[in-house]
């Protein structure tokens, strides 16, 4: 099978993987979304509360739609265990009644009395919809009544709170004295010990499914070994060059208009390059996990790590990282004759103690460059007149910014300028460089200039390890 085509089987797999990366990046999101809320949206006393929202209808009765909390199995929660759920009146006009009944004795309650049921309402209770029922009866006083499970009356404030069980159930509010007219204030909230467990099973199959999806992304994916290019052969580790090479060649004939439209031609390659990166960092925590106990990066995974950056470069060289090429990308992770290319050479050892730190405290520096570099890490509010409106401002990076200067002058002039073209793959070279080394591909610090040009330079020494403890191989870290 030769580097740019896959064999039926292997499609089917990356399709499959897709799918299930796209779901369990749902499951994962969920999990955290749950998470996040239960550490932050509860009140003092552990509930979830809506806004207070004002209720008024001309008949003698609000009711809830049926809610069924049947839970089957039965006898998986007890009592309570689903959740308690609290109703609080804040403001009424008269003395308020509040109950929660199973649905068919509060329908024999009401049967032949004029009410209002809700129908539809958004989870803060705003703009609640009503379906009026009609009748022409008058309701025996609600507190006399025996099938209440959780019932609060007299005048605001009142507050009901009831453990939820199993059942079909509807909330009901009159007034007290059963007249027409009900008119209130209130908030309701629920509170449940299920949401932090469920959220950790959303979380722990999000993973499952993203580990595995990983999984069959890398076995799609998997090339043979390309063979090394020469000049790769005449410059080993050690001798002159960063072990993490990115290079391109420029075409002569770069089209004046077609990068209007790029954004749209890669977008196939946006898809697919989403699923990898998910992945892509899933793989790398197994990897830190394998050098942090055997010192290794696992070869297989190494070699899918190094396709997807080597991937995104070409379709970045494509697009709006470069605007190098009119030729579309390839659909492989392996090394093509496109004309942006990118590896990393495979370290035999690397350091177990560099893994813990070097990603996110050594690679601090570099992550401040290269952000300016390809974000500008702008990201800051300011006030709008004395409106006290915060408006928002993002920009774009400087190779951003370079290579829009480069559209232009090729809309108008149908050249790219050569210097602004070698100082475009310049900075990528650096920014490549630095998501190796932290992606934990190498030991080798990235060094602190700017290699321009198309080519690899050879440099003046090897950047040594920084606090390289115990690696094995004398070459990763002498200079």
């Amino acid at each position: 099978m030769s580097a740019g085509k896959m064999s039926a089987g292997k499609v089917l797999a990356a399709v499959v993987a897709s799918l299930m990366a796209l779901v369990a990046v749902g499951f994962v999101f969920g999990g955290g979304a749950l998470l996040w809320a239960d550490a932050t949206q509860r009140d003092d006393d552990g509930y979830f509360t809506s806004p207070v929202v004002g209720l008024a209808v001309d008949s003698y009765a609000i009711t809830s739609p049926a809610v069924d909390l049947v839970v089957k199995p039965r006898g998986w929660f007890p009592s309570g265990q689903l959740g308690n759920v609290r109703f609080h009146v804040a403001a009424a006009e008269a003395p308020v009644f509040i109950g929660i009944g199973p649905s068919d004795a509060v329908d024999n309650y009401l049967s032949g009395v004029a009410h209002d049921r809700v129908v539809r309402m958004s989870y803060d209770l705003k703009n609640p919809v009503f379906e009026v029922v009609d009748g022409v009866g008058t309701p025996d006083l609600p507190g006399l009544q025996s099938f209440w499970v959780a019932s609060a009356e007299g005048s605001a404030p009142q507050t009901l709170t009831w453990d939820t069980s199993d059942g079909d159930w509807k909330a009901v509010i009159m007034n007290a004295d059963a007249t027409p007219r009900v008119a209130i204030e209130m908030t309701a909230g629920v509170a449940t010990d299920l949401l932090v467990p469920i959220a950790w099973g959303l979380l722990v199959i999000g993973l499952i499914g993203l580990s595995i999806a990983a999984v069959l992304l890398m076995v799609a994916f998997r090339q043979p070994p390309s063979e090394p290019r020469a000049d790769a052969e005449s410059r080993p580790v050690g001798e002159g060059r960063y072990p993490a090479r990115l290079e391109a060649t420029l075409d002569p004939d770069v089209s004046r208009w077609q990068w209007l439209f790029k954004w749209l031609l890669a977008i196939p390659h946006f898809i697919v390059l989403f699923f990898l990166w998910l992945g892509f960092m899933v793989l790398t925590v197994a990897a830190g996990f394998s050098i942090l106990f055997t010192g290794r990066y696992p070869r297989s995974i190494f070699d899918f790590n190094v396709g997807v950056l080597r991937w995104t470069w070409r379709v970045s060289y494509y697009t709006y990282g470069a605007l190098g090429s009119d030729r579309y990308p390839p659909f492989t992770l392996a090394e093509t004759d496109y004309p942006a290319t990118f590896d990393v050479e495979y370290p035999e050892k690397l350091s177990r103690g560099l893994v813990l730190i070097k990603w996110w405290l050594l690679a601090i520096p570099q992550y401040l460059i290269v952000g300016f570099f390809t974000t500008g890490l702008i990201g800051w509010a300011t006030r709008a007149g004395g409106s006290g409106r915060v408006a928002i401002t993002f920009g774009g990076g400087l190779i951003s910014l370079l290579v829009l200067v480069a559209a232009f002058i090729l809309l108008f002039t149908g050249r790219y300028p050569r210097p602004l073209f070698d100082f475009v793959i310049g900075l990528n070279r650096w920014a490549y460089r630095v998501w190796a080394y932290a992606a934990l591909m190498r030991d080798e610090y990235p060094p602190f200039h700017l290699d321009q040009g198309e080519f690899e330079p050879v440099l003046p020494q090897t950047t040594p390890s920084m606090l390289d403890t115990d690696s094995a191989s004398p070459q990763e870290g002498q200079q």
